[in-house]
């Protein structure tokens, strides 16, 4: 008799992810074979030489999973537990403190303890002090991602497992739709992101029921973060007051409805972005310089990107870049009628000048 149906579909899911991991590695990091007996190398042709030493094959690669100890990434965790060993991928976990709530730090060692008992290592615990640049939610994702990025780069980690599933997409582009972002906000969260795709989501496919219930049916400790019930966050009013209200007005499959939005508006956002990769040189002169009339003939999406490109790369952080301010600057290429600079996130400054657009710190 084979696994629960819940436990059978995260495995298959972090299954194919793992596969993928490792069809990079051995894409990026050539396979030596088996390593030959001590005293031999390689010699031309690919024999082995007397005397000499062959270089060992390299380790294989270590995935990490992210866990809080709830029941989306003690699933992923378990999955993870269960197929690396079969895959010949070394898996491990990190949990990230918060210090939000009292008794965390306790609650991490729980975690740790938890992770260990499923067979992965290393596991790490990592304390974080959240501030308060965005707002609470933003400050606790911007330093949970870089206690992430740290550990990663400790373990020479290929990747990172994140447990959102396709109910936190549906979550994700509802908040985007709130604060009338474009497109690239609708897309929600990729399946694959970060820096050299570090982060994966085997479980964006997968709704928040099966994951808990392949927790239970493997009588897996969960905890429920109490910040998770709290309508002081915006996501959770959205969770546990708007998406039901949603589903209520509309009927169910309104989650499978926003997901599928989210995979189909990063398609197109994908091939926005190519396009204003490849108009911006045509748009600059022989100076770099934006130039507004070479601007003002593309089409409005593909130059509002040009210009989003141009002022994060001036020094404005892409995170606190809203339409609001892209708007703006666009109107000193569609609406000129002699306005002032427009003052950006970062001290970055935006103006015309000559028949050109500068965008600069300062």
């Amino acid at each position: 008799m084979g696994p629960h149906p819940a436990v059978a579909a995260i495995r298959l899911a972090v299954r194919r992810v793992l596969h993928d991991i490792l069809t990079e590695h051995h894409r990026t990091t050539p396979d030596s074979g088996p390593p030959a007996a001590a005293g031999t190398a390689a010699a031309p042709g690919g024999a082995t030489a007397p005397g000499a030493t062959r270089p060992e094959r390299p380790l294989s690669p270590l995935v990490l999973v992210a866990c809080s100890g709830g029941a989306d990434s003690m699933a992923l965790a378990s999955a993870l537990a269960f197929e690396a060993p079969k895959l010949g991928i070394r898996a491990g976990g990190v949990t990230v403190d918060h210090g939000l709530q009292p008794g965390s730090d306790a609650r991490a060692d729980e975690v740790v303890l938890r992770l260990r008992d499923l067979g992965l290592d290393p596991v790490d615990a990592v304390a974080v002090t959240v501030g308060r640049a965005g707002g609470p939610e933003a400050a606790a994702r911007d330093a949970r991602y870089a206690a992430l990025d740290a550990t990663a780069e400790r373990h020479g980690a290929a990747a990172v497992l994140l447990g959102h599933t396709r109910d936190d997409q549906a979550e994700t582009v509802l908040l985007g739709l709130a604060r009338g972002s474009g497109i690239r906000s609708l897309s929600g969260m990729a399946a694959v992101s970060g820096a050299d795709g570090r982060y994966r989501r085997p479980f964006l496919e997968l709704d928040r029921h099966t994951a808990r219930r392949a927790c239970m049916v493997q009588s897996l400790p969960v905890w429920d973060d109490p910040h998770n019930a709290d309508p002081a966050y915006t996501r959770s009013r959205l969770r546990h007051e708007g998406l039901p209200a949603l589903e209520k007005a509309l009927g169910k499959g309104v989650v499978e409805s926003l997901a599928r939005t989210a995979r189909l508006s990063r398609d197109d956002a994908d091939a926005l972005d190519a396009w204003a990769r490849q108009a911006e040189a045509s748009v600059r002169d022989a100076a770099g310089r934006l130039e507004c009339a070479k601007l003002h003939a593309l089409p409005p999406a593909v130059r509002r990107r040009v210009l989003r490109r141009a002022a994060i790369e001036a020094g404005a952080p892409a995170g606190s870049l809203f339409a609001r301010h892209i708007e703006e600057i666009d109107r000193l290429i569609t609406g000129w009628r002699g306005q002032g600079a427009i003052n950006l996130p970062g001290k970055v400054v935006a103006r015309r000048q000559s028949g050109r657009l500068v965008i600069r710190q300062g």
